[in-house]
């Protein structure tokens, strides 16, 4: 192992949401070339079977191996590390960093009360997968784990504000509200994106906790770790793929992310699995 590697990092995501995470790894590792995929011909995976949303992380991750030789995969979207991180993790030829883990540790550690909460999309709710992180992480902590259907879709349309969020918002949330919470995890890469009308549902005293930069953070400790960092010192190149409709992915992509995502091109699928 020769201590560096140039190769870009892999990172996928069902549409949008994952670019919170993009954003956060270009301001921790700015050298770092990327590729990122997003599934836009596909969203939203929250409600689809978990079997299929395994199916085309895996199809996603793959593409990046085969197709864009990367070092490492981000799987950038809660929905599909809840499904398909254990598979992902035991198969692929290179290290994958997952955003539940960060996640989970980084509310943990926020929580006073230990009275904690996360919100997510059906699938990510229902497959357990922050509730075992947390239990792992610190058994003592009380849980309250809620479904937000309807937000991913909100968040897609670019409609982040406004009486029909907040009329969403105050109804997904009540579980949480009525259980005390001093911290909430959006579980969910989207979520972000309506921080404003989660933090005012949730009232000032509970602390939104997203696992975007805590996630770059993890991937940059294992990229050391492996002595996978780029031996580059200019800004890194950042590649943005979409399974969808590419100019609405750049337009829109580049109104969440910032100036980076100047452009897009189409994912071309992997003919290898």
């Amino acid at each position: 192992m020769t201590g560096t590697d140039n190769r870009p990092i892999g990172m996928f995501d069902s549409g949008f949401g994952g670019l919170t995470v993009a954003r956060a790894v270009i301001d921790v590792l700015p050298s770092e070339d990327f590729v990122y995929i997003g599934d836009t011909g596909r969203y939203p995976y929250g409600p689809r079977p978990a079997a299929e949303v395994r199916g085309f992380a895996r199809e996603l991750a793959w593409s990046l191996v085969s197709d864009h030789n990367v070092k490492a995969i981000v799987v950038a979207c809660n929905t599909a590390s809840a499904a398909a991180f254990t598979e992902l993790s035991g198969e692929l030829p290179v290290p994958v960093v997952s955003v539940v883990e960060p996640g989970a540790h980084a509310l943990s550690l926020t929580s006073q009360s230990k009275r904690v909460g996360v919100i997510g999309t059906v699938g990510t709710i229902s497959s357990g997968a922050y509730q075992r992180a947390l239990a792992d992480i610190d058994s003592s902590l009380s849980l309250t784990a809620c479904a937000c259907p309807g937000f991913v879709e909100f968040v897609e349309r670019g409609q982040t504000s406004g009486d029909e969020v907040m009329l969403l918002a105050e109804r997904l949330l009540a579980p949480v509200v009525a259980a005390n919470i001093d911290a909430l995890l959006l579980g969910c890469t989207h979520y972000p994106f309506l921080s404003r009308v989660i933090s005012e549902v949730m009232g000032p005293e509970v602390v939104l906790v997203s696992s975007a930069d805590e996630t770059a953070f993890a991937l940059a400790a294992m990229l050391d770790e492996l002595k996978l960092r780029t031996s580059a010192s200019a800004e890194g190149q950042h590649t943005f793929l979409s399974s969808g409709d590419v100019e609405w992915f750049a337009d829109f992509g580049r109104r969440l992310l910032g100036p980076e995502l100047s452009s897009a091109s189409p994912w071309i699928r992997s003919k290898t699995d």
